[in-house]
């Protein structure tokens, strides 16, 4: 079998346009013009002996292989960039104060922060996993450094809007765990963080547009806590896909009327941060890329 040995170049346009949704956009975004973004993804297709994508509407899509190769490509790319992060920052050190909305604490707290203590191991990192109010009150008061929150109206005055998560009405992945009621039958039961909730407010917004009768089924401050329970049965939710726990999923259900997207922050606590906080900042970042619609 002949040996391919990817161009990391060519991997990194195929992965940006993939991510943005537009490899129009990826060009400018990469410096390039679109004719030698196009000239990559033929080199790309040609070393594989197959596309990678194909036309959809009036954009494109992966293929199979493509969608094979994307993962494979993220892998790369980013060993890259730590390889040469580690190289350039050896003597990075100091500290940085992280905090991190629920949705986004386990799969955030254990790649991203795995990954910067790799490549940092002089830079302490105090990582705090809270709802926005409290994020926002540490941010203010001076106790964190960056602040990743769900953009509820209230921002700060250095912050990047990172881009939009749709919501989703969530509930058990064993779908005989919860009978939603049909039309004229009992109100919607709902599992839900308590008030102040931006999904909370979205979801039952929503229901009152459609007329449909709801009721708070269960209710807690933490996030565990609902996924808990909806796992269980108890009602319904309204969260992202993002940290989504493998024992619930997102609904197709007609009845139940579309919800609003997100919004997604990383607020700062100052115009300029120390070198750890930055370099952090721009990790972070990096790592929500696939899972936002930038722009």
């Amino acid at each position: 079998m002949r040996r391919i040995t990817f161009d990391l170049d060519v991997l990194r346009t195929f992965v940006t346009g993939v991510d943005m949704g537009s490899f129009a956009k990826a060009a400018d975004k990469l410096g390039r013009s679109t004719s030698a973004v196009s000239a990559q993804l033929k080199k790309l297709e040609e070393q594989l002996g197959m596309p990678v994508l194909r036309k959809e509407g009036r954009g494109m899509v992966t293929t199979p292989a493509g969608e094979s190769l994307l993962g494979y490509a993220r892998r790369l790319l980013e060993l890259n960039d730590e390889a040469a992060t580690a190289v350039r920052g050896a003597e990075l050190a100091g500290s940085v104060r992280l905090g991190i909305q629920q949705d986004f604490g386990e799969q955030m707290l254990t790649e991203v922060l795995g990954r910067f203590s790799r490549v940092h191991p002089q830079v302490r990192i105090e990582a705090r996993v809270a709802r926005n109010v409290e994020l926002m009150e540490q941010l203010n008061s001076g106790r964190l450094d960056l602040a990743l929150a769900w953009d509820g109206g209230a921002g700060s005055p250095h912050c990047v809007d990172v881009g939009r998560l749709a919501m989703r009405w969530i509930g058990p992945a064993d779908a005989a765990r919860l009978a939603l009621p049909g039309a004229g039958q009992d109100a919607l039961p709902l599992v839900m963080m308590d008030a102040p909730c931006i999904m909370r407010s979205a979801a039952t917004a929503a229901l009152d547009r459609s007329g449909i009768a709801w009721r708070i089924a269960f209710t807690s401050p933490g996030l565990s806590s609902v996924w808990a329970a909806v796992s269980a049965g108890l009602g319904i939710t309204v969260r992202t896909a993002a940290g989504l726990p493998p024992s619930l999923r997102v609904l197709d259900a007609p009845r139940l009327p579309p919800l609003p997207d997100v919004g997604l922050r990383l607020h700062r606590a100052a115009a300029e941060l120390n070198a750890p906080a930055q370099r952090l900042h721009d990790i972070v970042l990096q790592a929500l890329q696939p899972l936002v619609s930038i722009g």
